[in-house]
């Protein structure tokens, strides 16, 4: 027989905190505080197992569970001398969820079930107070409708508001007994109006119902989105908590409340929390009645007449605080508690690990460290490395009020306000004025990179969390919502219309790219500070890792940020990105539509000291670390003019007649483009410009060198590779032009080329292509795209609804999809060192910023990941954890 329920109470328990995956988090603890001596409500917990067996069955219990069930309540009876459904010694239980990572307010409770129109009145008599049994009859005939039956409980609050309203009450508190039996024949008959049936007497039937409900909510809509949103698997399912009621709405002398051992936004050591005097628990969170403070001091600071749980029941509040520390002591960690007092014997409802915010966080962190409590490497694991995206860009003020228009997703986090202009000419036009602005486009190519880098944000209507605006905006460090679907552009009539809101370029509007959102207007802010405990927690990761943490950049400007947040080098300087701006785009376009190597020689002559001067920064910015620079990766068709105007502005550059460059254009044109004429292709086709971009790299290094007197090493990267002998023609052209440049500078140069890894036949075959490279680079956006035969730019309609079915549990584009693409990967390094033992290994995709494809990349042995500037201290925390949670021998 499979062991479905765990037991607690009265100082023993079946369960203990390491069985949070059997038992789920609440019951694990609840088990926990049992065994700590703790005065815990007697219960049992149904496991998680049982959760994902009923969705199995068809939503169906095994024969085995009752009779455990059965037990567990004789158990909780034997403690507490009561029975369920015994209207002389009456037991009445809560039934609460509780899955393995914590769900605030995603799932459902029931409390005082076991009510019915005989054992209210034998609470009553019990309790000695018949308006204390009522009011919780009420409340339960409310919650049970509302959690196990679906009626909403807005049926039952109309009721009782215009009973208020009739007797000329403000509060619950002030309605008798009378009153309450009243409210409830008519509760009972809405219940019977609206479901065809009477509210069910049984208390056997309520409980089932409850814990049916209970495995239902692990399947509602906001507890699939919340999973979703925090990558909880849904195959983890929840348990059931079963406990025996206290009652903190019987009288003055009792109460309910929740605190947290630390302040959850600041991290301040002093408690924080709420209470009501005769309140169940969730008159504290509904807002109906104004909650108490639970200290003096923070009545105090709070302004308060209203008096705290300190003044008003101290034996209780003495008996919590030193319940609260010893938590705290014990878990090592904040925590989140809940409790009821119940004529004036403190009961614990509930412990567990705060939420808090990233600032808190560090704060809580860097302070137990101080106190003892953590070890450095502990407290760099108490860190979320995504929750870092709170600390490295401006915010909304958490005080502001939002006027939401629209949603999107949270392509690049942060927050900024400007006024809305559909083109990037229009972008840096105003920015040139000095004003900020929001491009709106409907999606982004690389031909708005000058209008993205204008911008303060981006807005787009289309493209997934990868899509071209999301990956350059995180780059760039720059907020984005992206696929905001509900907003329509009109590019002729300069209009965003939002539903029933229309706005008109020129009109300001504020965009949240950590949650999505957009809003109307100019919103306050709040700047990053990334001193004090952020700097004490990175210095602790740095010592821990062991891979280096390089920045995905091209620009002075993203080098010295990634300088700024501890990039040591950069990983990934894509070029194409530095062709798109003034003169640059209009001598690109002569060269990739002449027709002549003549003709491409004359544009790329133009390029040349352009792409020097660009690499020099670079190299001076770097002050020799190390800089890897891929050659031109892009099709030709991203660079090419569009409209007959630009068609005009080129030909008139290059001297040729437009028709005839419009032919040239056409030409260009690939069906495919993505899986065409690019990467290395390019530069086998167009060898001079393999041999441009080599000299510009080459000649800014020696300048670079001479200025910085730092040794200046660039890593060359050619892109695309599938074949060694791809590799093996472009690097005879870098070797040639450094040969050159070192005869006519009359210096040395020390270089090393390599290749990015993105094609599956590149990381079969990776043992023939490290004979040739020095390095390989993992670009494993291109290598998910290759894999899957997806497009990321296209993938956001479809793989959003493959979660949903549970065909996967990730977006492959945003964290690592280790079972295939990162089994090449695993190929690609075990054959590369195979060959070449000093071949560097790193990864450059959109995955290098992402924690948990950084544990893969600390897994498999890759020397540095590289990610977007704003990235780095995400990736720098990751890669410290990674290294952290290795098992000894492997570290060793």
């Amino acid at each position: 027989m499979s062991k479905w329920v765990y037991t607690f109470g009265d100082g023993a328990a079946e369960g203990r905190a390491g069985d949070r995956n059997l038992l789920g988090g609440k019951g694990a603890n609840l088990a926990e505080m049992c065994a700590l001596g703790l005065p815990v409500p007697p219960g049992f917990t149904v496991t998680t197992e049982l959760c994902n067996r009923y969705y199995a069955d068809g939503r169906q219990y095994p024969d085995d569970l009752k009779p455990q069930v059965d037990a567990a309540l004789e158990h909780i009876g034997r403690i507490t001398g009561r029975r369920f459904g015994d209207p002389e010694k009456l037991l009445l239980v809560s039934v609460r969820s509780g899955a393995r990572a914590s769900m605030p307010g995603m799932m459902d409770t029931v409390l005082n079930l076991g009510l019915n129109d005989q054992t209210v009145e034998a609470l009553a008599r019990d309790s000695g107070d018949e308006r204390f049994a009522y009011d919780s009859y009420r409340r339960f005939i409310t919650m049970y409708s509302d959690v196990v039956m679906g009626l909403d409980h807005e049926n039952f609050e109309e009721i009782l508001e215009d009973e208020k309203e009739r007797l000329g009450f403000e509060l619950d508190t002030e309605l008798s007994a009378d009153d309450w039996k009243k409210l409830i024949v008519r509760y009972k008959a809405r219940f019977e109006e609206e479901l065809g049936k009477p509210f069910p007497q049984d208390p056997q039937e309520q409980l089932w119902g409850a814990i049916g409900a209970v495995f239902a909510s692990w399947m509602n809509p906001r507890a699939i989105t919340y999973r979703r949103l925090h990558d909880i698997p849904e195959s983890w399912g929840t348990a059931v908590n079963v406990q025996a009621m206290v009652f903190g709405n019987m009288g003055e002398t009792s109460a309910t409340g929740v605190a947290f051992t630390r302040n959850p936004s600041t991290g301040e050591k002093t408690l924080y929390g709420e209470f009501l005097v005769n309140a169940q628990g969730e008159d504290v969170v509904a807002g109906i009645r104004t909650p108490q403070n639970i200290t003096e001091a923070a009545r105090i600071a709070a302004g308060s007449d209203k008096p705290s749980l300190e003044k008003v029941m101290p034996e209780a509040f003495a008996d919590f605080i030193a319940i609260a520390n010893k938590l705290e002591q014990h878990y090592r960690d904040m925590q989140d508690l809940e409790f009821t007092i119940e004529r004036g014997k403190l009961w614990m409802l509930q412990t567990r690990s705060g939420k808090r915010t990233a600032k808190a966080s560090l704060k809580i962190a860097a302070e137990m460290v101080e106190e003892g409590l953590l070890s450095a490497d502990e407290a760099v694991c108490r860190i979320d490395p995504a929750s870092l995206d709170q600390l490295l860009h401006p915010t909304i003020d958490p005080k502001a009020q939002r006027d939401v228009v629209g949603r999107g997703l949270p392509a690049s986090p942060g927050a900024a306000t400007g006024e809305i202009v559909f083109t990037s000419e229009r972008a840096e036009e105003l920015k040139d004025q000095g004003r900020k602005v929001i491009l709106v486009r409907i999606e982004t190519s690389p031909e708005d990179i000058h209008g993205m880098h204008a911008a303060e944000g981006i807005l787009t209507t289309r493209g997934g969390m990868t899509s071209h605006a999301a990956v350059v905006a995180r780059g760039m460090g720059k907020p984005c919502v992206s696929g905001a679907g509900t907003f329509r552009v009109d590019y002729a009539a300069k209009t965003l219309i939002a539903g029933s809101q229309s706005f008109r370029e020129g009109d300001v509007i504020t965009i949240d790219g950590t949650a999505g959102q957009v809003l109307k207007g100019a919103v306050p802010m709040l700047q990053p500070e990334l001193s004090g405990d952020f700097a004490r927690i990175m210095e602790w990761a740095d010592k821990a890792r062991r891979m280096n943490v390089r920045a995905n950049a091209e620009t002075p400007a993203d080098a010295r940020t990634a300088r700024s947040f501890g990039a040591e080098g950069i990983g990934l300087c894509r070029t194409e990105h530095m062709f798109f701006e003034g003169e640059r785009i209009i001598a690109m376009r002569q060269m990739i539509l002449s027709d002549t190597v003549e003709g491409r020689r004359k544009a790329l002559d133009k390029l040349l000291p352009m792409q020097r001067s660009d690499f020099e920064e670079l190299f001076e910015i770097m002050a020799g670390l190390p800089v890897t620079i891929r050659l031109l990766d892009p099709p030709l068709h991203e660079f090419l003019p569009h409209t007959e105007a630009e068609i005009a502005e080129v030909a008139s550059a290059i001297g040729v007649d437009a028709a005839k460059l419009r032919e040239r254009a056409d030409s260009l044109h690939e069906f495919n483009p993505m899986l065409g004429h690019r990467g290395c292709r390019l530069a086998i086709s167009y060898p001079e410009v393999a041999e441009m971009q080599a000299r510009a790299i080459f000649e800014a290094a020696v300048n670079a060198a001479k200025k910085t007197g730092s040794a200046i090493v660039p890593e060359i990267m050619v892109p695309l590779v599938g074949l060694v002998e791809e590799l093996d023609y472009v690097k005879a052209i870098i070797d040639r032009v450094a040969k050159e440049v070192i005869t006519e500078s009359g210096g040395s140069i020390d270089y090393l080329v390599g290749t990015m890894i993105e094609l599956p036949r590149a990381a079969l075959k990776a043992d023939q292509i490290a004979g040739s490279a020095e390095f390989f680079s993992f670009g494993t956006n291109d290598l998910t795209q290759t894999t899957f035969g997806i497009s990321r730019d296209d993938a956001a309609g479809f793989l959003e609804t493959y979660r949903k079915q549970g065909l996967i549990e990730q977006d492959p584009f945003v964290t690592l999809d280790q079972e295939g693409v990162g089994e090449l990967v695993r190929i690609g390094v075990q054959k590369g060192r195979s060959v070449r033992d000093s071949l560097k290994l790193g990864i450059c995709g959109e995955h290098g910023g992402d924690p948990a494809s950084i544990a893969f990349c600390e897994d498999v042995g890759l020397d540095y990941v590289s990610c977007s500037p704003f990235r780095v201290p995400i990736a720098r925390l990751a890669a410290a954890q990674a290294a952290i949670k290795q098992p000894v021998a492997k570290r060793d």
